[in-house]
């Protein structure tokens, strides 16, 4: 008889998971419960779950509060009380309106209130009032006795003890953003809010017996069996599955002439056997819908890559979904969808990340807002956030909190509440904080979404639903991940601009042909890939040039080995190894030589783990996916492991193979399916690099504005300008004439854009291109300042980046200038003149500018000087140098090498000690690396950007060379003569 139970999907208020609170109801005895989180769905379905298996009746609900204040409860009779109530709830998030204090007419819920918002005899014959325990005996002389007929048992659940009661305090703390002493009784539930057993209820009750009756009764008329599996999905693209049927066929064996040519026989039987299998699982309207969505993105001339698991299926590539030719990489269908995976597919689909709004508002307007939402995630309580939000809880100064922080262990510089926040920032670990957007997760659902959750708007523009990627699986969903990347965008734009600056049209779809061009295998091959999509890391150029590797199915391999998980096992060494040594390879069995001969004996990808378990043991695919998701997963308890283990080893007696071996071929199995990873993943991801690297071989400079204008690259706009400079072009700093918000080119020259200048306004940027493109360019600083509706301040930054460059006036000059006319100027703008007004010129005292004063502007301006930085060094050091070309004639010796800081990659040892991996470029622009064991890496820190001598031994890995540092001193530039 439980009508207000929380979890802790009541954020930051409840204190138990949805099967602790299942648990602790079954222990007080009760046969019923209405779950009413706070303004949150986010459980039903779990909660539901959890209930059913202790033989709890669990009804949903919704306990609805604005600002705190708790308004009333809805608890849904039926799904159309349910449906009425998420719609309310959304309605007023999507509209950002407050909630009404009386709830609106809502046939098939109950409503409790616990504050009279009108009297109640205007109160409708769904609506109640509720009684806490603590209350019933004043009930005697309280009005209400005369409405005895509407009033309920008001016993809410919160907490299972006390010290749940201490929890949610501290959460409501954290909530309101307060200290612990500054709590009120009225921001928190009431101490009283424990489970308390029906008897207990019915003996506080027993002078109103007919309370507690109604409230069994009102549970027992609520009757709501929430719905799950694969039929909440839309069901049809059409409107008809026939016509689906249909139509996916037509559009694969269509696809499938086009990809293959019409006498490819193979390939057709294998789109056969996909669109028999899609069609019995019910997958037929994913397929199209996400051919829509493809369909769409390229009628607005935009570049997508599908990727992930889907791009194991030929029917995907035929539908043009995907790139990746599955029989070309040998990728497994079953690895994307088979009979016996539990969790529905998804299709990865990549946009630019400036365009993946677009796609995502077609997707809501082409299938209903009313059926159409984006997957929440939940940002939970974890880690050093636990304890800086305990801490301000209890009102900790910033350096305690710091020093709990930063030396956990270190108890005896603690402060003496740090053994509070320890203990119970544990029992809030793992507690939901927030509702937060998933990374690209759409659901588009066969009825109208509110039948299954509510949904929250986000700053986006596009509702949530209240429910994590998990819940969406567990109840059946199967989503449309639409996602961004910056990759896509600097291809796009690499494309636009190449036509603005040579008038040439690049096709880079033509990716069959892309991946046998010297030029770009060339590239590859020597590790140039600096802009290039997932292979630009010092760690992946390295890794390309140790494999020599200039081809497709080896970078496949090199983006899966690439991994954290494979190279911390040592399998990514072994791999290199393998490749440089192939003769020396010994295969387990001959088995292993045929099916994992392409990356020479390793379990590379998850495929091979389901190859090896497939025709070494002889389980079907399907269930050697099974087996490698269990393994992958934390379900190896599970029956159907078990079952999955057993048939491997009978399988391997029955073929005759000895027991050392199958336990070897297990071992490495197991060992394997941990790290490996998805083939079709990385071979998507590689056909990108493929495409970055055309860009880069054939256009470079086009593509180098193109990767400094998407950002979000794994350098600093400062390497990129480099690379930029490197592959030819002239790079010049902002120009009011020539440059736009974002960096252009013009033939060869650079120009960078306002948006690299710090504390440049955004509208006046846009101001300065706008009056450009509509009255031409600027003739002088006074033309500019009568034009342009720009501060003194403002005027004073492009001044000194040089902007006004084209006038042939030194910086110095110009900022005289400008005070001579600035105020009588500004007062024109807007004000345009009917006579080309002539400029007046001023007699200026002669004022002198050092060499570095611009380099030093561009610093503080731009973050980076355009200049060599070693220009900027005072001191040359006189040791003898060597540079990256050189390193090879090197090897085993010690030399000295002049640096500017790239980036670092920090490492902890197997002893717990801090080394590192630095990267550099040298005087002549060429890369390389360095290697800072723990000793040296205390013994000399890095000291942020800027020039070093470093001294070392040249030590070669696969005839990739890299510095082993002995000594590292970070060089002074020369003084700032400006101040």
């Amino acid at each position: 008889m439980i009508l207000n139970a929380h979890t802790y999907f009541s954020l930051r208020y409840g204190t138990l998971s949805p099967d602790q609170l299942a648990a602790v109801l079954k222990a007080s005895g009760y046969t019923a419960v209405a779950l009413t989180d706070i303004n949150n769905t986010s459980c039903a379905f779990q909660f539901q779950e959890a209930c059913r298996k202790l033989d709890i009746r669990s009804v949903p609900g919704i306990e609805f509060r604005q600002d705190n204040k708790l308004l009333y409860v809805g608890i849904a009779r039926n799904l159309e009380g349910w449906r009425q109530l998420n719609a309310l709830l959304s309605k007023h998030s999507i509209e950002g309106t407050p909630l009404p204090v009386i709830a609106p007419q809502m046939p098939d819920t109950y409503i409790i209130y616990r504050s009279l918002p009108k009297v109640m005899e205007d109160f409708a014959e769904n609506e109640f009032f509720g009684i806490a325990p603590e209350e019933a005996n004043g009930l005697h002389s309280s009005p209400m006795r005369k409405f005895v007929n509407k009033l309920v048992v008001w016993s809410a659940v919160t907490f299972k003890d006390p010290e749940g009661f201490k929890v949610h305090k501290l959460l409501r703390c954290i909530d309101l953003n307060i200290v612990i002493g500054k709590l009120t009784p009225q921001d928190c539930a009431s101490p009283t809010e424990l489970p308390i057993s029906p008897e207990q209820i019915s003996a506080v009750f027993h002078a109103w017996p007919q309370i507690v009756e109604r409230t069994r009764l009102l549970l027992e008329d609520c009757f709501v069996t929430l719905e799950s599996g694969l039929g909440l999905n839309r069901q049809t693209f059409t409107g008809r599955k026939e016509d689906d049927l249909k139509l996916l066929y037509k559009l694969a064996l269509n696809g499938c002439k086009r990809r293959y040519g019409a006498e490819q026989e193979q390939a057709l039987a294998r789109t056969h056997k996909e669109l028999k299998v899609i069609d019995r699982l019910g997958f037929c309207a994913y397929f199209l819908i996400t051919w829509d969505i493809i369909r769409y993105a390229r009628s607005a001339g935009y570049f997508h890559v599908g990727r992930g698991s889907g791009a194991n299926s030929i029917v995907a590539y035929n539908l043009g979904i995907t790139d990746v030719d599955p029989m070309e990489l040998d990728l497994y269908f079953e690895r994307f969808i088979n009979p016996h995976r539990t969790s529905p597919p998804d299709f990865d689909i990549d946009f630019s990340w400036d365009e993946r709004d677009d796609v995502t508002d077609y997707i809501f307007k082409r299938y209903g807002m009313e059926h159409t939402a984006l997957l929440g995630t939940y940002n939970t309580f974890k880690g050093k956030s636990i304890i800086r939000e305990l801490g301000k809880v209890l009102g900790l100064p910033k350096d305690d909190i710091d020093s709990i922080v930063e030396q956990p262990f270190a108890t005896e510089k603690h402060h003496p509440y740090a053994k509070h926040i320890f203990r119970y920032g544990k029992l809030i670990e793992g507690f939901p904080n927030y509702l937060s957007i998933h990374a690209g997760g759409i659901l588009i659902a066969e009825k109208p979404i509110h039948y299954h959750t509510a949904q929250q708007m986000m700053p986006k523009g596009f509702p949530i639903v209240h429910f994590d990627m998990y819940g969406a699986e567990d109840l059946g969903y199967h989503k449309y991940d639409v996602l961004s990347q910056r990759g896509l965008g600097h291809i796009k734009e690499s494309v636009d601009i190449i036509y603005r600056n040579q008038g040439r049209e690049v096709n880079v779809h033509d990716i069959a042909r892309i991946k046998q061009d010297e030029r770009v295998r060339s590239l590859l091959r020597s590790g140039s890939c600096i802009g290039c999509f997932y292979i630009e890391s010092p760690a992946m150029r390295g890794l390309l040039t140790k494999l020599a590797c200039d081809n497709y199915v080896h970078l496949v391999a090199a983006s899966s080995i690439i991994r954290p998980g494979v190279a911390k096992s040592g399998m990514m060494r072994e791999y290199i190894q393998r490749f440089h040594k192939p003769d020396s390879i010994r295969y387990l069995h001959p088995i292993f030589e045929k099916h994992l001969g392409e990356t020479f004996g390793v379990m590379v990808y998850q495929e091979d783990v389901m190859k090896i378990v497939h025709h070494f043991a002889g389980l079907d695919l399907d269930e050697s996916d099974v087996l490698r998701r269990i393994m992958t997963g934390k379900k190896k308890s599970s029956d159907t492991f078990f079952q999955l283990q057993q048939k491997f080893f009978r399988n391997c007696k029955e073929r005759g193979y000895s027991d050392a071996l199958t336990n070897e071929v297990w071992r490495q199995v197991e060992s394997f399916s941990g790290y490996s990873f998805c083939k079709a993943h990385s071979a998507s991801f590689a056909v990108e690099s493929f495409q970055s690297l055309y860009l880069k071989a054939y256009y470079p400079k086009e593509f180098m504005v193109a990767v400094i204008n998407n950002f979000g690259g794994f350098y600093s706009t400062e390497l990129y300008v480099h690379e930029a400079r490197m592959c030819g072009a002239q790079i010049e700093a902002p120009c009011v004439n020539h440059s736009d918000y974002l960096t252009n080119i013009y033939g060869e020259r650079i120009f960078i854009g306002f948006v690299h200048m710090q504390h440049l306004e955004r509208k006046v940027a846009h101001a300065i291109v706008r009056e450009r493109h509509q009255h031409g360019p600027y003739r002088h600083l006074e033309d500019f300042v009568r034009r342009v509706d720009i501060s003194q301040e403002q005027l004073t930054i492009l001044i000194r980046i040089g902007a006004f460059r084209f006038t042939g006036m030194s910086k110095c000059s110009l900022m005289w200038e400008k005070n001579a006319f600035y105020e009588q100027a500004q007062a024109q703008v807007g004000h345009m003149a009917l006579f080309e007004e002539e400029e007046i010129h001023y007699d200026l005292p002669a004022l002198e500018e050092l060499p570095q004063d611009q380099a030093f502007d561009e610093i503080e301006i731009l973050g980076f000087p355009l200049c060599p930085p070693f220009d900027l060094i005072d001191t040359r050091p006189q040791d003898k140098l060597i540079y990256a070309d050189d390193m090879k004639r090197y090897n085993g010796k010690q030399v000295s090498m002049l640096g500017y800081y790239v980036t670092r990659k920090p490492v902890t040892t197997i002893k717990r000690e801090l080394m590192a991996f630095g990267t550099w470029v040298d005087e002549r622009g060429r890369f390389f690396d360095s290697t800072h064991f723990p000793p040296e890496f205390k013994k000399f820190p890095f000291k942020g950007s800027g020039c070093y001598l470093i001294k070392g031994k040249i030590v070669p890995d696969f005839d990739f060379p890299s510095l082993e540092v002995s000594y590292m001193e970070k060089l002074p530039y020369v003084k700032d003569g400006r101040y």
